[in-house]
């Protein structure tokens, strides 16, 4: 994926204790940001990239379909103003 300003970056994503945990890298960048989903929430693009990836591969039995309501409950969560 590119950022608007057409530098490259990395996401990562990890499922733990049924909590998604996002990490982002910059190729400009030397270290991860970590996305914890308490304290610090992953961007919204972020969030529905993952379910587009989750909604293919649930297509093709890969993935369950709990993994896919939790990702959308968190974009729900992202977009909801606190």
């Amino acid at each position: 994926m590119r950022d608007e300003d057409g530098v490259k970056r990395e996401i990562r994503v990890i499922k733990e204790a049924s909590l998604f945990r996002f990490q982002t890298k910059r190729s400009d960048e030397e270290r991860w940001t970590y996305y914890d989903n308490k304290k610090t929430k992953p961007p919204a693009a972020d969030v529905e990239s993952l379910i587009d990836v989750l909604e293919r591969k649930y297509q093709r039995k890969r993935t369950p379909y709990s993994d896919l309501l939790l990702a959308k409950k968190m974009l729900a969560d992202v977009l909801s103003p606190k």
